[in-house]
């Protein structure tokens, strides 16, 4: 009966979407910008009646990727009773919300923890970069990678952007999911699985917008009009392309997208689109910001792409994922990005910490600001967290038994504190949280239904999502 009653309500909301879009093809003069926006509104508020609270409340996600595993006790799970060798050095400060306090490295955060609500209880029972953070990026506990540095294959889970990207309409001509500033990476510079289309093919991947010193570059093109081609020279290349493609078949394209050209035309297209759009452009270039605001982000490459996020939501862009980049030169140290093996304190103290806090608190208290918080989902998370003691070389290992996650903004009811650890902070001690239900209350909160499915490339259904949300965070 359940299934019927979801399955009734998805119809009937799929058959009012269609009646919206079909009167938005009528054009201007067939409807309304008013009513077009009270028929979206009816659709959403019919939605939430049948999908339950939340459902809808967010048009977009940023999705801050602290990548290596970023650790729970010195962020926002710390363990003051715990015993010297596993506390660690640092202090845990208190927040306006009773019954949480975070690390003392995070004050910005501690100030403003009304705005955002933390899971205490995340775990994914796995050590493994590859294995853990294909679970956190695709929310598909079924689909686990085995192996420290496993590739990506074609039959993968699709990332979630990639998911957005399938099921959620861009807003103008960005595409509904961007990946910032860089693909994640494992020493010595094996790209990670779960971060592209997967089994739906790769027209589905989030479009990689480079951010090198120096300025933005869209898959190696470009977007400073300066340096790129002039549009007139685009469209002659474009045209030049087009003419080829019509008399020669087996073209580096093709071989890309998996023997299907009409991938390849709409992945090309798309990116000539991006080129030559003043909107896209405008989007994306930060010069626009005032100074005081650049500097409210942070002036590091993780929080000027906070800012870029930010950026993309107000241009359309459903969900934006910022990974945390790499330093330079650092493919081959034991302790890259959140990756602490050794020197812990000093890495988290000096070069982890601070920008974090300053570049996640600088996005809610912008977004909030803007009065886009409201209808804008962050999630802050990484693969997995660090082991509850420190090892011989001052450092904390993998742990994917238990960490935290921080969720603001679209829907989430800040001020909570979900789940609890043990009293070393190494196994949940209530409310277990996977990255399945982690995922399904992202989906809710966008207004995606559990009965939503996407299809493979071979065209086989699959489930977008079968766990419930996170009932009491929205």
């Amino acid at each position: 009966m359940r299934r019927m009653g979801q399955g009734s309500a998805g119809t009937r909301e799929n058959y009012r979407r269609r009646e919206l879009l079909c009167a938005g093809g009528l054009g201007w003069s067939g409807l309304s910008l008013a009513g077009l926006l009270r028929a979206d509104a009816d659709v959403k508020s019919e939605s939430r009646a049948a999908h339950g609270h939340g459902f809808g409340k967010a048009r977009s996600c940023i999705l801050l990727y602290l990548v290596g595993g970023p650790p729970q006790h010195e962020t926002f799970d710390p363990k003051p009773e715990a015993p010297s060798d596993v506390r660690g050095s640092f202090k845990p400060i208190s927040t306006p919300v009773d019954g949480l306090q975070v690390c003392e490295l995070l004050p910005r955060l501690a100030r403003i923890a009304p705005k955002y609500a933390v899971i205490r209880s995340m775990a994914t029972d796995v050590n493994a970069h590859t294995g853990s953070g294909f679970l956190m990026l695709t929310g598909r506990p079924n689909a686990l990678r085995s192996g420290e540095s496993t590739p990506p294959a074609s039959g993968d889970a699709p990332h979630i952007g990639a998911l957005i990207q399938r099921l959620l309409p861009a807003r103008g001509v960005l595409p509904s999911a961007v990946t910032l500033p860089e693909l994640i990476r494992n020493n010595p510079g094996i790209i990670v699985a779960g971060q592209n289309g997967g089994f739906m093919g790769p027209e589905f991947d989030p479009l990689l917008v480079d951010y090198p010193v120096g300025g933005l570059q869209l898959t190696g093109l470009s977007l400073d009009p300066v340096q790129s081609l002039p549009h007139q020279r685009l469209e002659r290349r474009r045209s030049f392309r087009e003419l080829v493609a019509g008399t020669q078949s087996g073209t580096p394209d093709t071989a890309l997208t998996g023997g299907r050209p009409e991938r390849a035309d709409a992945m090309m297209t798309r990116a000539f689109d991006l080129l030559t759009s003043t909107s896209a452009r405008q989007a994306f270039d930060l010069s626009r910001e005032p100074e005081k605001v650049r500097a409210e982000y942070g002036t590091h490459k993780f929080g000027q792409t906070c800012l870029l996020a930010r950026r993309l939501v107000e241009a359309g862009v459903r969900l934006v994922t910022v990974n945390w980049p790499r330093e330079p030169n650092d493919l081959g140290l034991g302790n890259p990005v959140w990756d602490t093996h050794s020197d812990h304190d000093r890495r988290t103290r000096d070069h982890l910490a601070p920008p974090m806090d300053i570049a996640v608190s600088g996005l809610l208290n912008d977004l909030d600001r803007r009065g886009l918080l409201d209808d804008t989902l962050v999630v802050c998370m990484g693969e997995f967290g660090r082991t509850p003691k420190f090892n011989v070389n001052g450092g904390r290992d993998h742990w994917g038994h238990v960490f935290s996650v921080m969720l603001a903004g679209g829907g989430i009811r800040g001020g909570t504190v979900y789940g609890a650890s043990d009293r070393l902070g190494a196994y949940p001690e209530t409310d277990r949280v996977g990255p399945e239900h982690l995922h399904a209350t992202i989906y809710h909160l966008l207004g995606l239904p559990r009965h939503s499915e996407v299809h493979d490339v071979v065209n086989r259904p699959w489930p977008l999502y079968q766990d419930d949300p996170i009932r009491a965070l929205l």
